[in-house]
């Protein structure tokens, strides 16, 4: 009995000198950041991790703590934390999902703390995604451009022009080229659709889309132009004219394509530059695939991204240290490090130019090519386009894709019944 007392007593001191360090760290007056990462797969979790311990080996006053976050719930999980008063100091997340978290106070403006030399070395183009007002709200570190992952052997038998940056297909070209690399129980291509809408939107950046439109009162209206239908049509003529692509992929995330993509039933897949990765660990032996350029229309290989992002809590009591963490993990030598990691493209200019990254080999040369042609999404800055998205968008553009519903009516839903959501948001 005395012993359980003894061990109970030292747990319950244990317990309360933790209460009495609170967030900033214990009594030697040692600062705690809290680092939310994203991070997932194998090499980019390690490639955090590390850089963390990095940082706390070399700065024993300012410790991080690394802490794993899910893509799958950051938006809902972020907003309780925020309104909870628990938010991390220091936030990874995607440029598209910042817009509401700015206009409503929760994350810092970090345009009079950032180094120079962080600012001068990544784009104004990337640093428009963050850009929200007169404020900026984080900083972009990765982004992908979305292209074509294709079966090798496949383009060679049915002798079809293979594009390049240089010469890209354009949007007509690629359809009339699925329908070459179709037959019997094989489809040219599969659209992983799950999640429609920021591809649609991305992609049609090509065709000169812009979908979103601000007036001169600042206010921002959908508007569907003969710019934003290439995609769609292109897409939709696919499925239900020429059956080129697989109907039933258009519900599916891009994961899910792979193995029919292995097998042969599909030609190619039209998935984000990551994708790479689970392509290169799952292919079967002897499986030979390339990585192509997304299609060109009228604005060229130009798309829309929405990079990855840091960015530091308004609640932080130290966001200066906050922001020292940031650019020591967004040095050129440590961003190269993260883009390996996700096999995705740094956004910094220091950084792309490593040749680690324009190899041949994976793509990894195809990809930096198509760094200049990368745009801010154009969603990026429309305060309530989560609701619109989810409640609006997304139910329309799936209909429209497996023919339920026609150009018409897709057109109708997203600027009568979207602009009714976005319309709440801007009183």
């Amino acid at each position: 009995m005395r012993t359980r007392i003894t061990a109970l007593t030292a747990v319950l001191l244990l317990l309360l000198a933790g209460c009495a360090g609170g967030g900033d760290g214990a009594d030697d007056g040692r600062i705690t950041l809290r680092f939310q990462s994203l991070a997932w797969q194998q090499e980019s979790v390690a490639a955090n991790e590390e850089l963390v311990a990095e940082w706390n080996a070399a700065h024993p006053d300012i410790h991080v703590e690394y802490v794993q976050g899910s893509w799958d719930s950051v938006h809902d999980q972020l907003l309780t934390s925020f309104e909870g008063g628990e938010a991390p100091d220091i936030i990874h997340d995607a440029s598209d999902d910042l817009a509401d978290f700015a206009y409503g106070g929760y994350l810092a403006d970090l345009g009079g703390l950032l180094p120079e030399r962080l600012r001068s070395d990544i784009p104004a183009s990337s640093w428009e995604t963050v850009t929200f007002g007169d404020g900026v709200y984080g900083v972009p570190f990765l982004q992908e451009p979305r292209v074509l992952i294709a079966d090798a052997e496949r383009l060679a038998e049915a002798d079809v022009r293979t594009p390049t940056v240089e010469r890209p297909w354009s949007w007509a070209e690629f359809r009339e080229v699925t329908k070459v690399l179709s037959g019997p129980g094989r489809y040219g291509v599969a659209w992983p659709l799950k999640e429609p809408v920021s591809a649609s939107l991305n992609l049609s950046l090509s065709a000169g889309g812009q979908l979103f439109h601000r007036g001169a009162d600042g206010k921002v209206t959908v508007r569907v132009e003969a710019g934003d239908e290439v995609v769609p049509r292109t897409i939709h003529d696919q499925v239900n004219t020429d059956r080129s692509a697989s109907p039933t992929t258009l519900g599916s995330g891009g994961s899910d394509t792979l193995p029919g993509f292995f097998g042969g039933t599909y030609a190619m897949v039209p998935l984000g530059f990551s994708y790479r990765q689970q392509i290169e660990q799952q292919a079967p032996e002897g499986f030979e695939w390339r990585v192509l350029p997304a299609p060109a229309g009228a604005e060229g290989l130009t798309q829309g991204v929405s990079p990855q992002t840091l960015s530091v809590a308004q609640d932080s009591a130290h966001k200066e240290e906050a922001v020292a963490f940031l650019a020591f993990l967004l040095q050129p030598r440590n961003m190269v490090r993260l883009a390996l990691g996700d096999w995705m493209l740094p956004t910094g200019r220091t950084a792309l130019r490593d040749p680690a990254l324009r190899t041949e080999e994976d793509g990894w040369a195809v990809g930096t090519a198509l760094a200049g042609h990368l745009r801010s999404a154009p969603a990026q800055s429309v305060r309530g386009y989560a609701e619109w998205k989810d409640k609006v968008a997304t139910p329309a553009f799936q209909e429209y894709y497996s023919g339920a519903i026609g150009a018409g009516e897709l057109r109708e839903r997203l600027e009568e019944d979207g602009n009714l959501v976005l319309a709440r948001y801007q009183r």
